[in-house]
């Protein structure tokens, strides 16, 4: 095997870096056979970990780069072998040498954009509460009970925008006393993480955990399975622990108590997605079906990938930020399946899944077929 990798003592290096879980792998190819990838070209992750053995990893080429750390492959790994951290060590060996092929230097755009402006859609600073002009949305005080962490897509996309603007009015509706951080709030630094940029990581997380303490913040609600996976799970690294909720089991909280009321018929076939970092990642399935459940005359069906089998829409992993050829796209499968089941309308709870579910509506010419909304959006719908 000819030695490609152009660094000394490279397996050494990958240790460091945090993936010396490698060297627990005996090739069964457990991992190959679940991941998504498979599904639309030849990639092995299994081939990556056995290169890394033995320090041969090619930190130029493009496949350290495709792992969506959807979390398919630690799911069935019988020996621990921690494949998202062995993959994040060498995409750290190579950000540290700035080795990034041509598909991925749009992260490298992303990652400047965060230094920056503390998002990585290249938008000012100042304009991160803008999506809430009109809406009587206050900064967050002390005496309040939720901090909003709204995220970068919900503040700066426009179509992710809708979704905050419909979070914000069913906080009001029922009667929350909550605020947002605006200009204050920083990414959670979760995708820039999994690109091996952990020094821009340290800085965004410190940056908020120093907001969120300055301010008083008790509970953190959040919108992006991201936001939570990276504060419930990530940042106690730094010594600190918040009490974080996602969207959507907050939802069912309000309606259950009987804060939101849920009225209005909605008459569609709904098919849920399982965002990974929401379900695989932290276990959380029910909430969002449960309140599907809820809406009259909705009728909720499964798709062929669910639940802990959920396939991944491709935007883990800081591939959100990176060109993935539209042949090759996850999302497209996803979509399928969804037509497949009869859904009228495909509900997430993720803006990369929403973002790229989108593009492929679009790519598939779905439009007229299928909406995309997330359950946010739907709860807003037949709240009285």
């Amino acid at each position: 095997m000819e030695t490609v990798a152009p660094f000394k003592e490279v397996v050494q290096e990958i240790h460091e870096a945090g993936g010396e879980a490698f060297r627990f792998c005996f090739q069964c190819g457990l991992c190959d056979t679940v991941c998504p990838w498979n599904r639309v070209r030849p990639f092995s992750i299994r081939k990556i970990i056995r290169q890394a053995t033995f320090g041969l990893t090619e930190i130029e080429g493009e496949d350290i780069w495709r792992c969506t750390t959807c979390g398919r492959c630690p799911q069935h790994c019988p020996r621990g072998v921690k494949q998202i951290e062995v993959g994040v060590a060498l995409r750290r060996v190579a950000s540290n040498y700035e080795v990034f092929p041509e598909s991925v230097r749009s992260a490298r755009t992303a990652r400047a954009s965060l230094i920056s402006e503390g998002n990585p859609l290249q938008f000012e600073r100042g304009r991160r509460g803008d999506w809430a002009k009109g809406l009587d949305v206050p900064e967050f005080a002390e005496d309040m009970d939720i901090l909003y962490f709204v995220g970068c897509y919900l503040s700066f996309d426009p179509r992710m925008k809708k979704v905050a603007v419909a979070t914000a009015n069913l906080l009001q509706k029922a009667g929350v006393s909550f605020g947002i951080l605006g200009s204050r709030e920083n990414c959670c630094g979760e995708s820039i993480r999994k690109t091996g940029s952990e020094d821009v990581f340290k800085r965004l997380a410190k940056e908020n955990i120093k907001a969120f303490i300055d301010a008083g913040v008790r509970r953190i609600l959040v919108s992006s399975p991201h936001c939570y996976h990276t504060f419930l799970n990530e940042y106690p690294e730094f010594r600190v622990h918040f009490d974080v909720v996602h969207i959507s089991q907050y939802l069912l909280e309000l309606v259950t108590s009987g804060r939101l009321t849920i009225g209005k018929d909605l008459p569609k076939t709904v098919t849920y997605h399982d965002p990974c970092y929401l379900g695989r990642h932290n276990d959380v399935y029910d909430a969002p079906r449960r309140l599907l459940q809820m809406v009259p005359g909705l009728r909720l069906v499964e798709m062929a990938d669910s639940r802990k089998n959920s396939l991944c829409c491709g935007g883990g992993g800081g591939r959100i930020w990176m060109d993935t050829p539209k042949e090759e796209r996850f999302s497209n499968l996803r979509l399928i399946q969804a037509r497949d089941v009869g859904a009228e309308i495909l509900a997430t709870a993720c803006p990369y899944c929403i973002t790229n579910f989108e593009e492929s509506r679009l790519n598939l010419e779905y439009e007229p077929y299928l909406e995309i909304r997330d359950i946010t959006e739907i709860i807003h719908e037949v709240v009285d």
